[in-house]
């Protein structure tokens, strides 16, 4: 697994503190960043942002994070409303900090002998005033093209986290006993093989009959997360087979049998 980069020094005190915790959480999970984007619906890129203390990670990302790694939600997302309130003002700072702007030129001093005449002076006025409102026309572009550069980001976020929100599939155990085979009716009775990171019917199967056997693997939700790779070793270990944390053909016999 890839070494963290050290996170920025000028990182706020809560962000840096939301941030530490996620990277534990990852690590603790051991999710690489791959996995980590399977099971939350955030990109890979984008977990590379919010870990490196670049981007303040969503509120979504955040609860998903803790649901595929056991961790408590309410705690951590409590850590994302301080982290984003300070992110939040940080940003409306640097947005509101005055920008230099070009002294207004001025006319030398003219001698008594070459002193102007006074018909000459609403043409220096008139200068001076087009010479300011082309300055100030200036910053503002400026201001526009940055805050323009702040929201372009932020909307792919809202528009990613917009997607990642959308519920998991739950599913529902039928367990059933026929022909000597337990059965939680999701999956047809397959016994494909599975192993950590994967999602779908066979996982959600394979969960049910892990709590049928008296080991929880978390919510039946079809994701092999932390939860469901610590029952599968679990049973694993209490059926005398090889304890690798993938449930192949001996594996599935057992649970079935």
């Amino acid at each position: 697994m890839p070494r963290i980069k050290p996170l920025p020094a000028e990182l706020d005190s809560s962000v840096r503190q939301l941030v530490v915790r996620l990277r534990e959480l990852k690590t603790h999970g051991e999710l690489t960043m791959r996995r980590l984007a399977a099971g939350t619906g955030y990109s890979a890129r984008s977990w590379e942002r919010y870990l490196g203390g670049t981007s303040l990670p969503p509120r979504a990302a955040v609860e998903a994070l803790a649901r595929i790694t056991g961790a408590d939600p309410v705690r951590l997302l409590a850590m994302h409303e301080i982290a984003a309130a300070s992110w939040d003002d940080r940003r409306a700072e640097s947005a509101e900090q005055p920008r230099p702007t070009e002294p207004a030129p001025t006319a030398p001093p003219a001698s008594p002998a070459t002193a102007p005449p006074p018909r000459r002076l609403p043409h220096i006025a008139l200068t001076t005033g087009v010479v300011a409102l082309t300055v100030a026309f200036m910053a503002a572009l400026l201001l526009v093209l940055r805050l323009g550069e702040d929201v372009a980001p932020a909307a792919v976020a809202t528009s990613a986290g917009t997607t990642a929100t959308a519920p998991p599939h739950s599913y529902t155990c039928r367990i059933t006993r026929t022909d000597g085979r337990w059965s939680a009716g999701i999956n047809n009775g397959r016994d494909t093989e599975i192993s950590y990171g994967d999602t779908g019917a066979d996982v959600a199967e394979a969960q049910c009959l892990l709590r049928r056997a008296g080991i929880s693997p978390g919510g039946i939700d079809g994701m092999f997360g932390p939860l469901t790779l610590r029952a599968v070793k679990t049973f694993q270990d209490r059926a005398g087979l090889v304890v690798d944390g993938m449930l192949g053909p001996r594996s599935w016999k057992a649970l079935r049998g």
